[in-house]
């Protein structure tokens, strides 16, 4: 896929991106690492639910010379669909509505995968020590892509991708739905905890369809500060798409990597996010995260 830098500015700018605090892996210093090989000026962590990640950003940023944007990926659901939306630059206080919701989406996560691995087992030779021999180091969250992982060990599919499309996907048989808030509660306990919300691939093309025009108006509503448009999972009528309607709704549009180091395809800084942006992002926060710079 081809990096969209045309921004006018020599700055590299990828707000998406994930560790194996949640199911990426490598860790946040390996992360940072990468990111100033690929060339990135800023890096977004978004790990899933968690926050678990942001202690050892400073040493990273240091070690780096990457800035970073302390983020989380929320998951959210509405009619059966996975609604995912990155919060950046949000108050990480235990005592807030969003580390509530956050906490509960862990557990049930938890379950989630458990149930699941007992259905796939039926059919295929996984077991629940198969799935968290995948975690890699320190993570607060074990899901679907370790499960995908797993099966990838076990010759069932060739990569993590497939897996996904093959055999976690939710329509499929092996699907088990988790508790995630629904995305306008999201969208206000990410403005309530001072952050910035982006709603993330909202037109990806492993989902079984888009998100409905009026869920994205309804969060507009609620809300939502942004839209993630350029993600490789978006071709390019998608891009376009979502662009208008940012720009109906006079949302930010945002670019990311959706980065997990090996456990899929995408490239760090393969989709980037305009500086103008970024800075837009920092004047809304109301919290007292801030991007942390070298």
């Amino acid at each position: 896929m081809s990096e969209r830098s045309d921004f006018g500015s020599t700055q590299r700018i990828d707000l998406h991106s994930h560790t194996s605090w949640s199911d990426g892996t490598t860790s946040v210093g390996e992360l940072f690492a990468q990111a100033r090989t690929a060339g990135l000026d800023v890096l977004a962590l978004t790990d899933h639910d968690t926050v678990a990640g942001w202690p050892e950003l400073p040493r990273a940023v240091a070690a780096s010379g990457v800035a970073a944007v302390p983020g989380i990926e929320v998951s959210g659901e509405h009619d059966s669909r996975s609604v995912h939306i990155l919060a950046l630059l949000v108050d990480p206080s235990e005592d807030t509505e969003l580390a509530a919701e956050m906490a509960s989406a862990r557990a049930s996560r938890i379950e989630r995968a458990r149930r699941m691995v007992e259905l796939i087992a039926a059919d295929h030779p996984v077991s629940w020590e198969d799935v968290t021999a995948q975690v890699a180091g320190d993570t607060t969250v074990i899901g679907r892509p370790h499960i995908a992982d797993a099966l990838v060990v076990a010759g069932v599919v060739p990569d993590r991708s497939a897996a996904f499309t093959e055999v976690l996907k939710p329509s499929g048989p092996y699907y088990v739905p988790y508790y995630a808030p629904s995305p306008l509660d999201a969208v206000r306990a990410i403005r309530e905890a001072g952050g910035v919300s982006i709603v993330a691939h909202p037109g990806s093309v492993t989902r079984d369809d888009d998100l409905p025009l009026g869920l994205l108006e309804a969060m507009v509503e609620a809300g939502l500060d942004g839209v993630e448009a350029d993600h490789r999972e978006h071709d390019a009528s998608e891009v376009a798409r979502l662009r208008e309607f940012a720009r109906r709704h006079d949302l930010l549009v945002t670019g990311g990597s959706d980065f997990h180091g090996t456990g899929k395809p995408n490239r760090l800084g393969e989709n980037l996010t305009a500086p103008e942006v970024l800075e837009r992002i920092e004047a809304r926060a109301t919290s007292g995260t801030r991007v942390i710079r070298p």
